[in-house]
């Protein structure tokens, strides 16, 4: 099991930028597929990105494709998402999760360890 939490959120201005990050705990982080998943408000959740245990694998929501990059910095046992472009649509809470030896998992119920969330606003 690993421990997640997540920070970076903010209020920021359509057209802007956020990098959101999630800080994992222990020593077998380089073992965990990481993902990134977002809930807005009376919605369900959704996948966002994702990225394979050793970092080769990447795979995206059609909706955030060449405006979100995952990346994953295994000796600081955290992961990223760099968000662009951002819209009023992106505005949700946005958790990470991890999974052991893993490649880029979609499927939320896949996953096994969650954060708490960290809330990113996206003003018109």
């Amino acid at each position: 099991q690993v421990q997640l939490v997540e920070s970076g959120g903010g209020l920021v201005q359509a057209g802007g930028s956020l990098r959101l990050s999630c800080a994992a705990s222990g020593r077998t982080f380089s073992t965990y597929a990481m993902g990134w998943f977002r809930q807005a408000l009376g919605k369900e959740r959704e996948f966002v990105a994702a990225i394979s245990w050793n970092g080769d694998s990447t795979q995206y929501a059609d909706s955030v494709k060449g405006r979100f990059t995952i990346s994953r910095d295994n000796a600081k046992n955290t992961v990223y998402l760099q968000m662009n472009s951002l819209k009023p649509e992106d505005t949700a809470v946005y958790s990470c999760a991890a999974r052991r030896w893993a490649g880029p998992i979609t499927v939320e119920n896949e996953y096994r360890d969650w954060g708490q969330g960290t809330q990113v606003t996206v003003s018109s």
